[in-house]
């Protein structure tokens, strides 16, 4: 298997305004009917694209990630080091059941994201 860009989000401390800013500006579908009010982005690009979320940080910082799928968190991160970069903290499960997800830093300091395609990852959203 590849390794696949399968979701980015965008961050903010003002999501509501930012879910309707893309909602207008590309048409997307944005769903933020949740507890976390995380907008489940569908850009509608059915096999052309993917599609993303657009919610608040918990650090009250704007970034935006794009999430990686892999087959391992952990073997991933063993080869961290070597290639320049640093985990961001252990792996965790989106509650309740969701998909499992590491993030890191490259050496330039980005934040990136991993998905572990094995647990219950829904690229449809």
């Amino acid at each position: 298997m590849g390794n696949p860009v399968v979701h980015f989000e965008i961050l903010s401390p003002d999501a509501a305004k930012l879910q309707k800013f893309y909602a207008e500006l590309f048409g997307w579908t944005i769903n933020a009917d949740n507890s976390m009010q995380y907008g489940i982005a569908d850009t509608g690009a059915t096999g052309k694209g993917i599609n993303g979320g657009i919610g608040v940080p918990m650090d009250g910082k704007n970034r935006v990630t794009f999430y990686v799928g892999v087959d391992s968190i952990d073997d991933t991160f063993a080869k961290l080091a070597a290639a320049g970069g640093k985990a961001m903290g252990p792996k965790m499960t989106v509650p309740p059941s969701g998909p499992v997800l590491g993030y890191f830093t490259d050496p330039a300091g980005n934040t990136i994201g991993l998905v572990e395609m094995s647990s219950s990852y829904n690229p449809g959203g």
